[in-house]
């Protein structure tokens, strides 16, 4: 994988990997590293960046990393490679799993609970965004993930999506909120797993998407909250729609 790949995985890591507490670093390594892969923000087939900018950015030791990526390896989530171009890649997703794989996953979540957190979190983020300012680099970074659900591929739209809703939590500037959305939203995808994309509605939350980022960059708080809330509310109708 080119080193110009490799860094802009990286950069997509940046909302959800953070610095861990001493007294549980390998567990919540773990924890971070899951969610990463659940998110999909390092797709099946491409490289986790190396051991050492992981171990740096966690603030663990590279020998428990290692532990960690074992643990992932005996998953089946990860595999390790040799060579100039190797590494640890993330896995696909079995393809065969199904209809029935997707509703066993799903099957102990309470939808109700995760989509009004989901809207208390991501209203709120948009809400403390617009009200104390972004500085030119956050802005920067979230016009960036505006672009690239813009010009994502069907296939690849999740992703991005999932990519720029990280970023508006991040440069909230609360960590707290920024990990409890980064959780919440791993199961948001599993749930959106089961349904189709449909293409209409990706056209309109991509006007969604652009109105609320042009209401953060103006600094019209109450904005921003209604455009996220109904944002959250379109999801919620389609995700209650195919599976209540």
């Amino acid at each position: 994988m080119p080193e110009d790949a490799v860094g802009a995985v990286g950069d997509r890591l940046a909302p959800v990997l953070r610095q861990v507490r001493a007294g549980n670093g390998f567990e919540e390594a773990l924890e971070q590293i899951l969610q990463v892969v659940r998110l999909g923000l390092v797709g099946g087939g491409e490289r986790l960046p190396a051991e050492r900018e992981l171990a740096e950015r966690l603030g663990i030791s590279r020998v428990t990393l290692r532990e960690v990526l074992k643990v992932l390896q005996e998953q089946g989530l990860v595999e390790s490679r040799r060579g100039r171009y190797g590494g640890t890649f993330v896995l696909p997703r079995p393809s065969d799993a199904g209809e029935e794989e997707l509703r066993r996953r799903i099957a102990e979540v309470d939808i109700e609970d995760v989509l009004r957190f989901r809207e208390v979190l991501e209203v709120g983020a948009a809400g403390l965004c617009a009200a104390h300012g972004l500085t030119r680099e956050q802005a920067g970074r979230l016009r960036e993930a505006l672009a690239g659900t813009r010009e994502a591929t069907l296939g690849d739209y999740r992703r991005a999506d999932t990519l720029f809703h990280l970023t508006l939590a991040e440069v909230s500037g609360s960590p707290t909120l920024t990990a409890q959305y980064a959780a919440v939203r791993a199961t948001v995808n599993d749930l959106l797993d089961c349904i189709p994309l449909l293409v209409r509605n990706l056209e309109h939350s991509q006007r969604q998407h652009a109105a609320l980022v042009a209401a953060v960059l103006e600094g019209d708080a109450d904005r921003a909250r209604e455009v996220m809330r109904e944002h959250c509310a379109g999801t919620a109708a389609l995700l209650r729609g195919f599976l209540a």
